[in-house]
């Protein structure tokens, strides 16, 4: 994560798209609230590096773009994820 902070301050002039994700554990409702959750510290995160909030975009899939649909847990883990949106200016 500091890696990518750091490109975000060598390359001012883009923007990023943070876009949380979840498993299929919990309600729809619950996984929205989550998914954004997710995103918003990750920007916290970039934010508290030195990036302007005006470069960030946050939006909350829940659990609608799932990679696998498996149920053991090391595979539900790989949906619990957070994605980056790079956006030239």
């Amino acid at each position: 994560m500091l890696k990518f902070a750091f490109f975000l301050k060598k390359y001012s002039g883009y923007k990023v798209k943070i876009i949380g994700h979840t498993d299929s554990i919990g309600s729809n409702e619950y996984n929205q609230i989550l998914s954004e959750k997710r995103a918003q510290s990750v920007c916290l995160f970039l934010i508290s590096q030195g990036i302007n909030k005006d470069r960030l975009f946050l939006e909350g899939k829940g659990e609608k773009e799932s990679l696998t649909k498996c149920s053991f847990d090391k595979n539900l883990r790989i949906n619990r994820r957070v994605e980056f949106e790079v956006i030239k200016e």
